[in-house]
C-alpha cells in the first residue's frame, strides 16, 4: 500500500527485523524514518493512513542512537588546535571519517593555544547537523588555556593563563568569541573562577572541570556556581586520597545542588585508565559517565609524528606521548574501540555501554531531545546499525545484564542507510 503523501512526499523507511535500544533497553520493534525525523508508528498508521515505501531487514541487529565525542582533538591527520587557511576541510574530512566508527555528532576540541590561533580557528567552526556528509558539528570544546601549571598534561606552558581583575573579559579577549563554544575546561581553584562560571552557564556554555589541582571543596563551589562536567576524570587532576578525595569526590558528593547531575568522561582506551579505575568510577556514578576519545590528528594513520596544537607528538603503538618523554598526550582510539573496552573491562550491559557513548553526552549538553536517543521525533541522522550477529563461536547478546560479554569479533558497526550515508562495515 502506497503510503500517504498529505503530511509530507519524503519517503518513509521502515527498518524491520530489529533490536531498538529506546528507554534504557534493547525492544524488538520497527523502526520508521522520514526526512531524518523518527515516526511514531500509530500515529503514521491512524492519522495519517500511512505505510512504508522501503523496507529495511536488519537480519537480528540492534539500532542504536549515534555516539557523540564532546572531546576530539583531531584525526585522519587533521588537529583542530593548528591554525590553518583550509581548517574547514580539515572538519569536513574528519566529520566524515568518523561515522564509520558510529560518531554522528562531535566537539571540535582544541587544547591550549596562543589567542592568535583561537581568533582563527574559531570563527571557521559553526553549528551544524550531520548527515550523508558527515557526522553533526555541536560546537567546539576549548580545553585550556585557563588551567593549572602543575597538572597542564600535554598542554604547552608557556599558552596557560590566569584570570586577571578583569576574569570573563580575559577569557573573551583570549578566545575573541563565544559564538560557536559548546563547552570550556578550566581549573576551578584559580582566583575569579567562580565569576567566569557564572557567565559561561548564563550563555548556555557547559563548564568543565580539569587540569587542575583542585580539592573537593573547590570542586564543589564550582558546581554550585554552574560547572557540570569533569574533563578525562583521573588523568591530570589530583589522585584520589581518602581526606580528601578532590575532583574525583565529585562523584559521590552531596554538595552537588538538588536536580543537578555531574558528568565526567572517561577515555576508555585501555591506556590512560586501568580498567579497575573504570570501574570504581562506573560503579560509583554510572549515570554519569561520558566515553570520550580525546583523539589526536594521528588517530586513523600509521605511527609516527604528529601534532597537538602547539606541540609533536610521538605515537608508539597505541600510546602517544609528548616527544622525547612518556607524557600521554591524547589518543588514537576512536569511540566504537572505547565503547567495546569499556563494555569488556566493566562487564556491564550492551545497553549501558552505549548509552555512555550516546543519551549521556547528550544529557550533559541538554539535547537529549533530538539526539542520544531513539524516541519518536528524534533526529535519525543520529542513529547507528550494529550487528551483532550469530558467529562461528555461537555467541549473541540477550541485552540482559546476566549476559554482559559480547566477544568483540561479533560486533560490526552500518552507519543508517536511509541517510544516504555509504554502508560500510567493520569490527568494533
Amino acid at each position: 500500500m502506497p503510503s500517504n503523501k498529505s503530511v509530507s512526499d519524503a519517503p518513509i523507511v521502515q527498518f524491520t527485523n530489529c533490536r531498538i535500544l529506546r528507554e534504557h533497553r534493547l525492544q524488538r520493534e520497527d523502526l520508521w524514518v522520514r526526512e531524518g525525523k523518527i515516526l511514531n508508528p500509530e500515529k503514521l498508521f491512524f492519522d495519517e493512513k500511512g505505510s512504508a515505501d522501503v523496507q529495511l531487514d536488519c537480519k537480528d541487529s540492534i539500532i542504536a542512537p549515534g555516539f557523540i565525542d564532546v572531546q576530539i582533538n583531531g584525526g585522519f591527520g587533521v588537529d583542530f588546535s593548528l591554525a590553518t587557511d583550509d581548517f574547514k576541510s580539515g572538519i569536513d574530512l574528519v566529520s566524515q571519517k568518523i561515522l564509520s566508527h558510529g560518531v554522528t555528532s562531535f566537539c571540535p576540541t582544541l587544547v591550549t593555544s596562543p589567542p592568535s590561533v583561537y581568533h582563527q580557528v574559531l570563527p571557521q567552526i559553526s553549528v551544524r547537523n550531520g548527515g550523508a556528509h558527515g557526522a553533526g558539528v555541536l560546537g567546539a570544546h576549548l580545553e585550556g588555556p585557563f588551567i593549572s601549571k602543575e597538572k597542564k598534561g600535554a598542554h604547552p606552558e608557556h599558552c596557560l593563563r590566569t584570570f586577571e581583575a578583569g576574569a570573563f573579559q580575559d577569557l573573551l579577549a583570549t578566545y575573541g568569541s563565544l559564538d560557536c563554544v559548546q563547552i570550556v575546561t578550566l581549573a576551578p581553584e584559580m582566583r575569579r573562577s567562580s565569576e567566569v562560571i557564572r557567565e559561561l552557564t548564563k550563555r548556555g556554555i557547559c563548564v568543565s572541570l580539569g587540569h587542575s589541582v583542585a580539592n573537593l571543596s573547590q570542586a564543589e563551589e564550582a558546581v554550585q556556581h554552574g560547572a557540570t562536567f569533569i574533563t578525562h576524570l583521573f588523568n591530570a587532576m589530583l589522585p584520589f586520597h581518602h581526606r580528601d578525595p578532590g575532583i574525583v569526590g565529585l562523584l559521590t558528593s552531596d554538595k552537588i545542588p538538588a536536580g543537578r547531575r555531574v558528568f565526567y568522561g572517561m577515555i576508555s582506551d585501555g591506556i590512560h585508565t586501568n580498567p579497575a579505575a573504570l570501574r570504581i568510577a562506573h560503579r560509583a556514578h554510572p549515570k554519569g559517565l561520558v566515553l570520550v576519545t580525546d583523539a589526536i590528528a594521528g588517530m586513523g594513520l600509521a605511527p609516527g609524528r604528529h601534532t597537538l596544537g602547539q606541540q609533536v607528538v610521538e605515537i608508539d603503538g597505541l600510546n602517544t606521548y609528548i616527544a622525547g618523554t612518556k607524557t600521554l598526550s591524547g589518543s588514537v582510539a576512536t569511540m566504537d574501540t572505547c565503547v567495546r573496552h569499556f563494555q569488556e573491562a566493566t562487564g556491564c550491559s550492551v545497553e549501558t555501554a552505549l548509552e555512555a557513548a550516546s543519551l549521556h553526552p547528550a544529557q550533559l549538553l541538554g539535547i537529549e531531545h533530538k539526539k542520544g536517543t531513539l524516541n519518536y521525533d528524534s533526529d535519525a541522522e543520529q542513529g547507528c546499525h550494529i550487528s551483532l550477529s550469530r558467529c562461528p563461536c555461537g555467541a549473541e547478546s540477550s541485552g540482559q545484564r546476566s549476559n554482559p560479554g559480547i566477544p568483540r569479533h561479533c560486533w560490526s558497526f552500518v552507519p543508517l542507510p536511509c541517510m544516504g550515508i555509504e554502508s560500510t562495515e567493520l569490527e568494533i
